[in-house]
């Protein structure tokens, strides 16, 4: 199983790994359109003005600007850990046994909108672009990143993907037909949909999974150890989207 998971706005300052090394990342194949953003953005940099503009970054932003500035530079830390935010802290990788992290490293990926989805323990330097941004130089993200993405996760050949992604970043790379996958959306016990408690319902979810390391190769399988943890998982009446029901 390959679950994939959005990035998250805030970020985790600082870290001690050495720079990125673009072709150490997962999905190394698409190694040549991550070149291409990041060169984007460190060009960019280059007119702080113009660079708050075009990422939408408020006067108390502007730093971020540096952080893209030094994308190949700055020191690194895995990437569940750089990122923050309610998804993250229902997560909390950081408190995970190693055993459980290891899994992470194998079975997670992190959907960022400059480098595509990268493993969940690959080294991550502090960095600012949204998935809706448009770059100068190149054409929308969504038409950069969405063929590369797909043809790449064919090509690693998942038994079966666990999708918990933000529409904007499915829209960066649709898990490709040929393989069996789940889009999960959360709702309460009568149906209504979540934003806030959505984000950490799925955080809480992958700690969980990481915690037991269960060997899932299907849906079926997933909603088997999902009962067996007491998570409650249905198959919607309406879409067929799998519900991950929660409170609410």
């Amino acid at each position: 199983m390959k679950i994939l998971l959005p990035p998250s706005e805030t970020k985790r300052p600082g870290g001690n790994g050495a720079p990125l090394d673009v072709s150490a990342l997962a999905l190394p194949s698409l190694g040549v359109k991550r070149h291409e953003v990041i060169d984007a953005l460190i060009e960019l940099a280059g007119d702080e003005e113009h660079a708050r503009r075009v990422l939408k970054l408020s006067p108390k932003q502007a730093g971020d600007v540096g952080h893209n500035r030094m994308l190949l530079s700055a020191a690194t830390m895995p990437a569940v850990d750089r990122y923050t935010g309610v998804l993250y802290d229902g997560l909390d990788a950081t408190s995970l046994a190693p055993a459980s992290r290891r899994w992470l490293g194998a079975h997670v990926w992190i959907h960022s909108a400059p480098l595509g989805p990268i493993g969940a323990l690959d080294p991550l330097p502090p960095y600012r672009l949204a998935a809706g941004t448009s770059l100068p130089g190149l054409p929308a993200l969504r038409r950069h990143w969405a063929d590369a993405t797909t043809e790449a996760i064919a090509g690693e050949g998942p038994d079966f993907v666990l999708d918990l992604r933000s529409e904007a970043y499915v829209a960066l790379g649709p898990v490709p037909d040929a393989v069996s996958s789940s889009y999960v959306r959360v709702v309460t016990e009568h149906g209504r949909a979540l934003n806030h408690f959505n984000k950490k319902s799925k955080g809480l979810l992958v700690r969980a999974l990481a915690e037991d390391r269960p060997r899932v190769r299907s849906e079926r399988v997933l909603r088997n150890w999902a009962e067996s943890r007491a998570i409650a998982m249905r198959k919607s009446t309406v879409d067929g989207v799998l519900e991950l029901v929660v409170a609410g």
